[in-house]
């Protein structure tokens, strides 16, 4: 064996054993993290069974799938102490006790996934950081959202499916109805002339909230796998807000002409909840047309060099 073959050998025992140093590191942190915030998290595990947080049981397998694309980079990438992450972990960890202490629930897990930032911050610095500052935040996903603030945004979504479900019902001859609240009460006439009342109450599952949550956070994993320009990201993020509003305006709605003209007991329980299922469907396949688009009428400044570059090597030919 030459002295080049011994070199490339000493290279990779070294770094396999810097990988193994760094993973019974993050494994010994990993459990003193777990062992503080374990009845924080088994907290918010249970929470999983409600309904309307029923997604977060996929946030964290995202949150690994992440940092499995980064393994390579994580290998490679040296860590350093930064007193930054020490700051957050602290500033952490004291609002979490406060919370405890005088029983503010809300604040709690958040503090956690915070916390967690602050820990990686501050022993693999900006380096280890940047590369594992998503998956990491993207737990805030799993979160559940305050009562306070999830009643208002939800009352606000349903008067707004309201207001549209009853616009556009009302522009069917023989149907007439206002949108009083979050509930759409009016008549509509049959076919042998006889007026039978409406009255359709927009409920919290139709509220869209939970699509909404879904959606962005699905969105968000989309951006961040796919290989695009971080103007193009930004745009598809963006983008999720109103296609899954406008898909639950659009559930609301196929919800009131199936009250109004077929069978009403398909606009409710299991047929109900079936209908989301394909406005979940619709709304990927907006995003995908957006994506589309974005593909097509846009080139990356990174496509157009390598475009200029081939035609540079032709002329070089010639």
């Amino acid at each position: 064996m030459n002295n080049k073959e011994q070199s490339l050998n000493s290279k990779e025992v070294f770094k396999d054993e810097a990988v193994i140093d760094r993973v019974w590191k993050a494994a010994i942190l990993g459990l003193l993290f777990v062992a503080l915030f374990k009845q924080e998290a088994f907290m918010l595990v249970d929470g999983w069974s409600n309904a309307n947080e029923s997604h977060g049981i996929l946030i964290p397998l995202f949150s690994m799938y992440f940092l499995y694309q980064r393994k390579d980079d994580l290998a490679v990438t040296k860590g350093n102490f930064n007193p930054l992450g020490l700051v957050i972990l602290l500033g952490a960890l004291f609002a979490y006790t406060f919370s405890v202490l005088y029983d503010f629930g809300s604040p709690r897990p958040i503090m956690m996934i915070f916390a967690l930032a602050g820990l990686v911050l501050m022993v693999g610095g900006w380096p280890v950081f940047r590369l594992v500052w998503l998956p990491v935040l993207f737990l805030l996903f799993a979160v559940e959202i305050p009562s306070s603030i999830y009643d208002r945004v939800t009352t606000a979504m349903r008067g707004w499916a309201s207001v549209v479900a009853a616009g556009v019902l009302n522009a069917i001859p023989g149907v007439e109805c206002e949108s009083i609240g979050v509930t759409i009460r009016g008549f509509h006439e049959t076919a042998s002339g006889v007026k039978e009342m409406i009255e359709l109450n927009v409920a919290d599952a139709c509220s869209g909230m939970r699509l909404l949550r879904t959606f962005v956070a699905l969105g968000v994993a989309m951006a961040y796998l796919e290989k695009r320009s971080i103007s193009q990201r930004v745009v598809l993020l963006v983008s999720t807000i109103p296609i899954a509003i406008f898909c639950n305006i659009v559930r609301v709605l196929l919800t009131g002409l199936i009250y109004v003209f077929g069978n009403p007991k398909y606009a409710t329980g299991i047929w109900h909840t079936l209908l989301g299922l394909v406005m979940l469907g619709l709304a990927f396949w907006l995003y995908g047309v957006i994506a589309w688009f974005m593909n097509n009428l846009f080139v990356d400044d990174e496509d157009k060099k390598a475009d200029d570059g081939i035609l540079v090597v032709k002329r070089a030919d010639k």
